[in-house]
């Protein structure tokens, strides 16, 4: 009888493995399933930020942004990147930059926003070239003055009104040149003459002098006291550089010096 039992108890246990395994078969293909219509599967999660909440802009808000970030990046911006940094779906991007580009085409706007290399990015317009061109090359070249120039402007600045001799003498050198240079600049002038023997040109700065330098009037230029501060300042970094790298060749030294005797 125990061997009749036998075969039965094989057959009933196969059977349940059997079911065991389509229990653990079934829900996988169920997720697959799911997967295929759309469904996300917890494995493999999408990337990005599209599983961050959308912010939520106004379509002028989104626009006056998109035109912004457009204009400070100096390569073409893709709609997609600009989708994921904003947080955006990319058809309303999209929609939003078809505005923008037909905004700008209009004959008042000297800018373009065209599509270029798959990105958008923003220039001024072909047409314009010509009144662009020239209107660069009438530009005041910028600002450059060497030491010597900054040293007498700084003089004048501070002493003024002051003549010639009363500049070299304070400098310690000759400066008629330099002079010469800051009164074609503009940046100086000619402010009469010294009520002194042989009645020498007295010079003082100017509004140019002023627009250069950014200042309102001369009461913003920085005090003695403040350019000591600062001197001082200067000099105790420069200590403390030093300091740093006097340690640092010390230790330098003491390794070489051990390692040396190691060796011996």
């Amino acid at each position: 009888m125990a061997d009749e039992l036998e075969p039965r108890e094989q057959a009933e246990t196969a059977a349940a493995e059997v079911l065991a395994v389509e229990a653990l078969v079934e829900p996988v293909g169920e997720i697959e399933a799911l997967g295929e219509v759309g469904v996300q599967v917890e494995a493999e999660p999408a990337p990005g930020p599209a599983d961050e909440t959308a912010v939520e802009y106004s379509d002028t808000e989104l626009k006056a942004i998109l035109e912004a970030v457009i204009y400070v990046t100096e390569e073409p911006l893709e709609a997609k990147q600009i989708a994921q940094a904003l947080r955006q779906p990319p058809a309303r991007i999209d929609a939003m930059l078809a505005e923008l580009v037909e905004e700008f085409a209009k004959p008042e706007r000297g800018l373009q926003i065209k599509e270029i290399a798959g990105g958008f990015k923003m220039a001024t317009k072909p047409e314009l070239h010509d009144q662009v061109r020239l209107f660069v090359k009438n530009l005041k070249p910028p600002l450059k003055l060497s030491l010597a120039a900054l040293e007498t402007l700084a003089v004048i600045a501070y002493k003024q009104p002051i003549t010639a001799p009363e500049i070299m003498e304070i400098r310690g050198v000759q400066g008629g040149g330099v002079l010469k240079t800051l009164l074609d600049r503009k940046l100086v002038q000619v402010a009469g003459r010294k009520n002194v023997i042989g009645k020498p040109i007295l010079y003082k700065t100017n509004k140019e002098f002023l627009v250069q330098f950014g200042l309102s009037s001369l009461k913003e230029l920085p005090s003695l006291k403040e350019f000591e501060e600062l001197r001082r300042l200067a000099f105790s970094e420069e200590e403390a550089e030093a300091t740093v790298e006097a340690l640092e060749q010390r230790e330098a030294n003491a390794a070489e010096n051990a390692a040396a005797q190691g060796t011996v």
